[in-house]
């Protein structure tokens, strides 16, 4: 499953922030939930987007827009923005006096860091178009509550907040560095003892942990990890190692074969950590809770919820795939028109006659092409032989256009012997591949 992760941007600025109306206590939006990641409506100076809600960045980010008309760009200069992944950064312009508006919630001074780089193309890994990211600024103004099984969040004004007890909750104390919140677990070790990690509190992450140092984690014994692409970041693509932790314990609440995933040292080579930070804790393993952030308190609330028992799953086909522009299709639909005589009478009563007019329309319309951009060396899709470049066409009989990218990711993710048929094009040339989704790990 593809990942989406940011961290190491600007911060230090200041402005008035969120607000919601007088009178107003709070206010409830919806969100989509996109390989873990939860996408949710936001509206810069008239525009509405969509935007990454992501507590591992501490500022606003904008990119992939092409028509600025919209954004009043005062005060600007150029800052370079570093990230995880295998590159050097991009290059970006801060840009202040922005109006943003979530739900009733408005900042009339919102400063945006807008990124013109063609090739960070976030939407076309997501599969739905992602104009932005946006974290700190709107937490640190209200209480927030995500709600991952109605697909709700539900931000209070912290005045007025009517705290209610939950007697089978799990409340956690919250370091902030940088602006962004860390919170201390447990792990079962390499040597089944228990080892306390810190981890940043990753909403932009779609995985469920990831660590940075393997020693107690992994033996040589190659059985217990494979390489795997992990996710995108601002830096680009991000490769390393991907396993399993046979338990994980958030105060009283415990999971079981929890995956985790090593980014390599290029990922993450130049860039400044907090010190006592081990990893992170994504999207993966958060929404198995509703979560309710207090920044002001730094508390974090987690309550179980229907998916908390829900297996960890890795892609077992070993495809990573990407929306790369529109092919034309055509498809045939037919009308039919029922036309009546007028009745006539004779001596069994009136009758009339139908006629059937048969009309068949050519439709064309743009749909989403799908390529592979990733296969994991010894999974089922590489022994199969398929390549990056390859174009998806249909799977399991349905054509690819009519799946969305999430759901196509979330199918290599699903049950072990689920089998899986492609229609597959290489130059101009349709053929089939079939494999089985087997456990990696």
């Amino acid at each position: 499953m593809c990942g989406v992760l940011f961290c190491c941007l600007p911060y230090g600025f200041s402005q008035n922030g969120f607000t919601l109306p007088n009178g107003i206590k709070k206010d409830k939006i919806s969100f989509e939930l996109v390989n873990n990641l939860v996408i949710i409506p936001v509206e810069v100076n008239g525009k509405e987007l969509s935007f990454l809600l992501d507590t591992g960045v501490n500022t606003t980010i904008l990119f992939g827009i092409t028509d600025t008309d919209t954004l009043r760009v005062n005060n600007t200069r150029p800052i370079k923005l570093r990230g995880l992944g295998e590159g050097e950064g991009v290059v970006a312009l801060e840009s202040k006096n922005n109006e943003v508006r979530i739900g009733k919630a408005i900042d009339y001074e919102h400063t945006i860091y807008v990124i013109f780089e063609e090739t960070l193309n976030f939407s076309a890994r997501m599969g739905i178009p992602i104009h932005g990211i946006i974290g700190y600024n709107f937490f640190k103004k209200f209480i927030v509550k995500t709600d991952y099984t109605s697909k709700k969040v539900i931000f209070y004004d912290p005045l007025k907040y009517n705290k209610k007890k939950c007697s089978d909750c799990e409340v956690f104390d919250l370091d902030f560095h940088e602006n962004k919140p860390y919170v201390t677990l447990e792990m079962l070790n390499l040597f089944k003892k228990k080892e306390k990690i810190t981890l940043l509190i990753d909403s932009g992450s779609s995985d469920a942990i990831w660590l940075f140092n393997e020693t107690d984690v992994l033996s040589e014994d190659s059985k217990m990890f494979f390489e795997d692409f992990l996710g995108l970041g601002f830096s680009g693509n991000i490769f390393g190692k991907r396993s399993k932790l046979d338990e994980v314990w958030l105060g009283n609440f415990s999971l079981n074969d929890v995956k985790v995933a090593f980014p390599g040292k290029s990922a993450t080579e130049g860039i400044k950590f907090f010190l006592e930070r081990d990893g992170s804790i994504g999207g993966d393993l958060l929404k198995r809770f509703t979560v309710v952030f207090d920044y002001s308190s730094q508390k974090m609330t987690l309550k179980k919820n229907s998916q908390f028992s829900e297996p960890f799953y890795y892609n077992m086909a070993g495809l990573t795939l990407e929306h790369d522009g529109l092919d034309m299709v055509t498809e045939l639909t037919t009308h039919r028109n029922f036309n009546f005589t007028n009745p006539t009478g004779n001596e069994n009563g009136t009758t009339s006659q139908a006629i059937t007019d048969v009309s068949v329309f050519t439709q064309f319309a743009l749909v989403p092409r799908y390529v592979i951009v990733d296969v994991r060396q010894g999974s089922p899709a590489q022994l199969t032989g398929l390549k990056i470049g390859d174009e998806i066409i249909s799977i399991n009989g349905t054509l690819a256009y009519k799946i969305k990218l999430f759901q196509l990711n979330t199918l290599f993710s699903s049950k072990v012997g689920k089998r899986i048929t492609l229609k597959v094009k290489r130059n101009g040339e349709l053929f089939k591949v079939k494999f089985t989704l087997k456990k990696v790990i």
